[in-house]
Formats: structure tokens, sequence, C-alpha cells
């Protein structure tokens, strides 16, 4: 994984995967696991291990972001942060703005550490509240109630520069008055960026389970998509816009660590289960590490990585990565960096009949830059994307 060219010089942003949890919420499929005790030291050692293995394939490249997700994450050591934020630092070349983010849940154990945190150099934290209704937490597994998440938001707010937090809407019976009110209170607490996020129904969840026996239903497609639209009407209220489909931020807030993936740009993921895409003198490798906690840092002790998959990408392939992530965001696709990035005309990676029906029902439009979404074509983005992309 030597690097190679001009886009190997490019920022790099770095993802930290932590698997455990308290609890395993029925409507996540993430790479999350309840352990009765969690070796902490097995797990930072294996971390920085695997972390100082790829840096010394990478090089070191310009590091514009550090996330640190899961599982959940502000069950780790502030420890293991502090030493994986100084080992990522010293073998990258770290932005003087870098951002490093963390995300943690309302629940008292986790607020415990948030001090700690900022103290090891956390400077944006991402908290998981889901709800401010505590009905809905307890529908949704939550281990908190809308109080803790009150509270750890004030307590975010006195600790970090910066603060985002999670909703989670269309929520079954849940009415617009229902999510106006409960998005509106929000939005009084919140900083500067919000996530909001549709419930859906993943496949091996607990909830699919409930779902296929009936036992439970989401709001149709047009209500799902009139909540939607309500929660780009109230958050534009109170100045948030969205620049992705799910995230609303104040201009100059957005989350850096996301845009690179939106933006199809390189980043390394480390950790059980993580996934990476990374430039080197073979192309762009998309990059996996071993879901199962345990076998992955068996790998790492034995190897230096738990890499299961490091695939050479396919300018085809690329080129519908990078429309599936780029049509996600409001500032859309860039025809010029499209192509440096995956070698094809943007307009030759797309179904010219279906581009222009998408054009004329004004669900694209062409953009100086490139290509866009319009709201309305985010409103449908999957069929979209399904139809458009060769």
């Amino acid at each position: 994984m030597s690097s190679a060219g001009p886009l190997s010089r490019e920022p790099l942003a770095l993802y930290v995967h932590w698997p455990f949890c308290l609890a395993k919420c029925p409507y996540c499929d993430f790479n999350s696991h309840v352990r009765d005790v969690i070796p902490q030291t097995r797990f930072r050692d294996a971390l920085r291990r695997e972390l100082a293995h790829d840096a010394a394939r990478l090089g070191r490249r310009p590091l514009r972001s550090i996330f640190f997700g899961g599982g959940t994450p502000s069950l780790m050591e502030p420890e293991t942060v502090a030493r994986l934020i100084e080992d990522a630092c010293t073998l990258f070349a770290p932005e003087p703005d870098l951002e490093i983010t963390l995300e943690a849940n309302p629940t008292s154990v986790e607020r415990t550490r948030l001090a700690a945190f900022r103290v090891a150099g956390i400077n944006r934290l991402s908290l998981g509240l889901q709800s401010l209704r505590d009905d809905a937490l307890r529908m949704l597994g939550r281990e908190h109630s809308a109080a803790q998440a009150v509270a750890a938001l004030e307590t975010a707010r006195a600790l970090f520069p910066r603060f985002s937090f999670d909703l989670i809407y269309a929520r079954p019976g849940q009415t617009e008055q229902d999510w106006e009110a409960e998005l509106g209170e929000a939005l009084t607490l919140a900083a500067d960026h919000l996530s909001l996020y549709q419930l859906t129904i993943e496949p091996g969840t607990r909830f699919e389970a409930l779902h296929r026996r009936g036992e439970l239903s989401l709001p149709e497609e047009d209500q799902a998509a009139a909540l939607y639209t309500l929660t780009g009407e109230v958050a534009a209220r109170h100045g948030l816009q969205p620049y992705e489909v799910s995230n609303y931020a104040l201009p100059g807030s957005e989350s850096r660590h996301n845009l690179v993936y939106w933006r199809y740009q390189d980043y390394l993921g480390i950790g059980p289960g993580a996934h990476g895409r990374v430039t080197s003198e073979d192309g762009i490798l998309a990059t996996r590490r071993h879901r199962a906690p345990e076998i992955w840092a068996e790998r790492v002790e034995a190897t230096g990585s738990g890499c299961t998959a490091e695939t050479p990408l396919s300018g085809e392939e690329r080129a519908r990565e990078a429309l599936v992530m780029g049509l996600r965001l409001s500032e859309g696709i860039d025809a010029s960096r499209f192509e440096t990035r995956t070698g094809r005309k943007l307009t030759d990676a797309l179904d010219p009949a279906i581009l222009e029906a998408a054009l004329e029902e004004a669900y694209l439009e062409v953009t100086p830059a490139g290509l866009r979404a319009t709201p309305e074509g985010r409103l449908r983005l999957e069929s979209l994307l399904s139809a458009l992309v060769l």
C-alpha cells in the first residue's frame, strides 16, 4: 500500500472502531458487541499496533480528522483515546485545525468520562441521544432517559468546542405534530450540528424480526417524506441547513470527517470491522478488517493487522461509489474531481435516458461544478440511484 501520485498526498481521515456496547439496540446493524468485561488493555495495544502498521505503509500523509466510532467508543478508557491521538499525530502530519470526534451516549457511566476525553484531545463530541421522549427511548432500546440526555448536552456544551447529537424520527405512530415539537425542543439545545435519521429496518436486527412478524410498523412512504420535508423546514428556522441527506449544520460547521466519506476521499479505518478507502500504487484500495473483536485482536497480535481484504477497485466500482456518496450531499458532485478520482467522466457513469428524465423532473440539476440532487431528488435518492448509476 505504498503512496502513489498526487492523490496519495491529499489529507487523510482516520476512523477508529471500538466494537463494544453496554447493550445491543434493536435497530442497530453496526459491528457492535456486548461483553461482561471489556479487555481494555488488550484492545488499546491492538489498535495502536494496527495504526502503526498501516501508517508505515501509507507514509506521513496529512491528517484532516480522527473519528472514534462504534460500538460505543465512550466506553474506552480515556488513556486509550489519548494514546491513539498522540500516535496518529506522530505518524501522520496533522492539519492545524485537526477535527477529533468521539461518539458517546448520555448514560451516567459515559458522562463521568467526558472531561477526561476532553483532556485526551477530543474537540468534537457526537452524542447518541436518539430521542427526547422517554417512551421512544424505551422503544428504541436505549439505556438512558430524556433527562439524562439533556444533562449530557449541558455537559458537552461546557466541555467541548463543538458538539453534535443524533435523533431518530419516523418512528412507529409518530405524527408531524409530535416530531415538530420534539425537534423544536432539540434545536433549542443544539449547537451548530445535528444528525437526524429516519428509522429504517436493517437486516439481522431485532426490529427486522418484529417487522417481519407484523409487530412493528413504520410510517408509510408519503408520511415519511412529509416528516423529512418538515425536518428541513424546522432546522432552517434555527439556521441549520441540510448539507447531506441526514445531517444539518450552520455554514462552516459541517463534520469534516464525514465530508471525506461523501466526497469520496481517502480514509483509513482500523479496529474490528472497520472499512477504508486508500490510494496506493495499485489505485484505490477497499480495505476491510475482521468483524469479530477477539479474532481481529489475534490477527493484529500475530501480524500487525486485522485486515481480511484489500481489493483494488475498478474505475466502474469507484464511479459507482463516488456517485452513491456524492449525490447525498447538497453540494453534489464535482465533475473534475470525479474524473480524477475514478478515471471516468461523470456523464459516462450515468444512464443518459434516466439522467435526462431526472433533470426534466427536477430531481437532479446541473451545477457549475458538476451535478447535484435537488431536495425533491434527495427524497427519492435510493430509487433514483438504482436506476441512474450504470
